[in-house]
């Protein structure tokens, strides 16, 4: 019996009959997630019920030498959760209960295969809010956005998901359980461990459960979809939004002419202000009272508009009218699906920098790749910046000119290649543009330490 065979049914032996899936009982979307990239063939795919069970694979497959690549719910975009060549798919999927939420202090408990969709409908029953918010909010698992550190909607006044986790349970790659289930806000005990695992893409060890911060409930918003004459304009209008509204605004996001044409084209969405503008910019408030914020989110807009910083707006009167507004924002699913295939960039670039670093990057494009349509869009407000980039056959099949071209803009911009994405398989080439030699050798001593034989996610990452 070879190595693997022996791990299949020590597996077994642990988990249960017929609970590791082999070959073809594998269903095909655990084959990938949302990002391009195609990882190898399984060994298997196990689907534990508790810690327990996580801990009793890890340390079946760190004894047998065997990867482990943690699941969650497949919607990276960056390659972090495809198979590695004769891996072990570890999926939370099964574990998805709210264990408590405790409506004195704001927090709940839950295991980490939860969608998030499903924790924001749980926290707003309960009177709160969970603030994390992305458009994959319907498949995605909290254990993938922590372990991801995922971004999205709310980050200008909420911070990234390592700002929504009071506490943590984690297994390490030989099963040890390490348990950090704080509940506290405030505890200096030592070094805090959680950070090291919040965003390290289950390189390090596999969450299983969390504390999260739940933040007081909302019962709407004020929002506005304003065209402004430029950049410069619309780092004006946030700093004059946040000091007016005392840094209050839950969203600003930016979209770029390019953008705008090709959503209400490609989507066929309403177009609440006419194309032509420079920059377009959703404003959102969100209040426990938005009918008594109306007033202040409006004088705010008034204001802007008489200083210059705005030249038309469509004010929303209703959610409905709210929702219709970020349907434009969220319509880069059905522009990514008409240009596919696409390039996908996440990157941050310093705020006020962020203007002229996508005018070089659109005219460097437009140089050297003509016929190559671009979007530009993001969360601008916290240095976030979006591209859509297609379709890139027969210009440029496998990405790299393209890839290169925009990394290499960005590095000497000073920003990141990856704002909330992750590093995964999709940009590992490009990790030396963001981290200096000495940090990656830090993290190579750390990854060792703490997985000695490579087990967790193999391949990924560094």
């Amino acid at each position: 019996m070879t190595t693997e065979q022996q791990t299949l049914a020590r597996l077994e032996a642990v988990l249960g009959p017929g609970r590791v899936l082999t070959g073809p009982a594998i269903p095909p979307a655990a084959h990938r997630d949302w990002s391009p990239e195609r990882g190898g063939t399984p060994l298997a795919l196990v689907a534990p019920r508790d810690t327990a069970e996580v801990s009793a694979v890890l340390r079946l497959c760190h004894a047998d030498g065997i990867g482990v690549v943690p699941q969650g719910g497949r919607t990276g975009l960056a390659g972090g959760a495809v198979p590695g060549e004769g891996t072990v798919l570890l999926s939370l999927a099964a574990m998805n209960r709210i264990e408590d939420i405790d409506t004195d202090a704001g927090l709940m408990v839950v295991e980490a295969g939860c969608i998030l969709q499903a924790l924001q409908e749980a926290a707003a029953a309960a009177g709160w809010s969970l603030q994390l918010d992305l458009g994959a909010r319907g498949s995605a698992q909290i254990g993938g956005n922590i372990a991801t550190n995922a971004g999205g909607n709310r980050v200008i006044r909420y911070g990234m998901t390592r700002d929504q986790v009071l506490g943590l349970e984690v297994v390490l790659a030989d099963g040890t359980v390490l348990s950090m289930m704080n509940r506290m806000p405030k505890n200096n005990a030592a070094l805090d461990l959680k950070p090291l695992f919040i965003g390290s893409e289950g390189a390090l060890g596999v969450v299983t459960r969390a504390v999260l911060r739940l933040r007081p409930g909302v019962a709407g918003a004020n929002a506005a979809l304003v065209a402004l004459p430029g950049f410069d304009a619309a780092v004006k209008l946030l700093a004059h939004a946040q000091r007016r509204l005392s840094g209050r605004i839950t969203a600003f996001e930016l979209m770029w002419p390019d953008y705008y044409d090709a959503v209400l084209r490609e989507a066929g969405k309403r177009a609440p202000l006419p194309p032509g503008s420079a920059l377009y910019a959703l404003v959102e408030m969100q209040g426990a009272d938005p009918d008594a914020d109306a007033a202040p989110f409006g004088a705010m807009l008034e204001t802007a508009m008489e200083g210059g910083l705005i030249l038309d707006a469509a004010l929303a009167r209703s959610q409905r009218e709210v929702d219709d507004f970020w349907a434009l924002r969220d319509g880069v699913a059905e522009v990514n699906a008409r240009w596919s295939p696409v390039i996908n960039f996440d990157v941050s670039v310093p705020l006020t920098r962020i203007g002229a670093c996508v005018e070089e990057i659109r005219a460097a494009l437009s140089a050297s790749y003509p016929a190559l349509q671009c979007a530009f869009f993001g969360h601008a407000g916290d240095s976030n910046l979006h591209l859509l980039a297609g379709p890139i056959d027969p210009i440029d099949p496998t990405g790299h000119g393209i890839e290169s071209l925009v990394y290499g803009i960005i590095r000497a911009f000073g920003g990141s290649i990856s704002a909330e994405h992750g590093i995964g398989l999709h940009k590992k080439p490009w990790l030396s543009h963001s981290r200096n030699a000495e940090e990656l050798a830090l993290l190579r001593r750390l990854k060792t330490l703490m997985d000695p034989k490579g087990i967790l996610n193999p391949g990924k990452v560094l």
